[in-house]
């Protein structure tokens, strides 16, 4: 940041104007995208390339400029901040794991396991958004001094949020500490909910957010990755919020489909307007059914190809979404 962040206060209760959705995003453009295999450690679903890295990158950013171009076509605002060459941050697409803003002026950075992935945190790219969004800044809660004593938690790919009740949803694993999640959800007034996932081979999940999406009306949830002693609990809370509960099995989930995210636009013709984005992979490992009953609680689907994104990275549509909550 170009200037001293204030000091941050514990938020207080929310209040109605809460949203569910924002209705601008940031992004970062890959510069040198690519295999990272010190993240490979922990994130099961990232593939070795099978191209040399130049064709790599190139893919990349063709991928993305595609996701951009649908969210700006669909008139979700969205602020793309170019990725830097030196130092080289191969996951850098992934700005959510870095960063969240808050409607309340709130900035969040997080503690991050990969030590490479430390270099994506830049104070000017929060300066772009404050800039390019006119999102006020009113306070920084900086949390990354967890890093020295190996405690992480990595943005919204570690949380899920439903700001309407005020409850985060978090799975324990390498990248995701309970003690951090409580201190986070303590600073910005949410209601922790912690819990055990694991892949079908009984490995944690790297992120909640590969498990798990929250909506205006619909949720999505891989019960079957909850573990059994914890999965009532989880589910009795999504189901106490009143939203369609779209359930996933370990195969929809290893195709991405929890890793999806809901926006706010506004068209003039029919006023405030719902986009959910999706990959296109996660779009076809969807049953009819399900896809039907999650089409029913949004206005539109977006699903966008980033084959290469998802193979190389392990992340799919969701991780590549900072969501920004523009002042109501």
């Amino acid at each position: 940041m170009s200037t001293d962040p204030p000091v941050a206060e514990p938020a207080v209760e929310r209040h109605s104007s809460c949203r569910q959705c924002a209705d601008a995003v940031m992004v970062v453009r890959p510069a040198a995208f690519g295999y990272n295999s010190e993240t490979a450690g922990t994130n099961t679903f990232q593939r070795p390339p099978a191209a040399d890295g130049a064709a790599e990158v190139a893919a990349a950013r063709r991928e993305f400029d595609g996701l951009a171009g649908a969210l700006t076509g669909d008139g979700v605002r969205v602020c793309i901040v170019e990725d830097t060459l030196d130092p080289p941050k191969p996951d850098a697409v992934f700005p959510n794991n870095w960063v969240s803003f808050h409607e309340d002026g709130t900035v969040v950075l997080y503690p991050m396991q990969p030590a490479s992935r430390r270099r994506e945190r830049r104070g000017e790219i929060i300066d772009t958004v404050a800039d390019r969004l006119g999102y006020p800044v009113s306070r920084v809660l900086d949390l990354t001094s967890h890093e020295n004593h190996g405690r992480y938690l990595e943005g919204t790919g570690s949380l899920v949020l439903d700001h309407l009740e005020r409850t985060a949803y978090a799975c324990i694993s390498p990248r995701t500490h309970p003690d951090v999640v409580k201190e986070w959800a303590k600073e910005l007034g949410y209601e922790p909910i912690v819990f055990s996932a694991v892949d079908r081979g009984g490995v944690p999940l790297y992120h909640t957010n590969v498990l798990m999406c929250i909506g205006e009306k619909a949720a999505v949830v891989g019960t079957e990755a909850i573990v059994e002693a914890d999965r009532g609990r989880v589910m009795e809370r999504l189901r106490a919020s009143g939203r369609e509960i779209i359930e996933l099995g370990h195969g929809e989930i290893e195709r991405f489909a929890g890793n999806m995210l809901e926006l706010g636009t506004w068209d003039e013709a029919l006023g405030d307007y719902r986009v959910l984005v999706m990959s296109e992979t996660a779009r076809h490992s969807l049953s009819a059914e399900s896809f039907a009953r999650l089409s029913a609680c949004t206005d539109e689907v977006l699903a966008i190809p980033i084959p290469t994104i998802e193979r190389l990275g392990g992340g799919s549509v969701r991780c590549m979404l900072a969501e920004v909550f523009l002042p109501a």
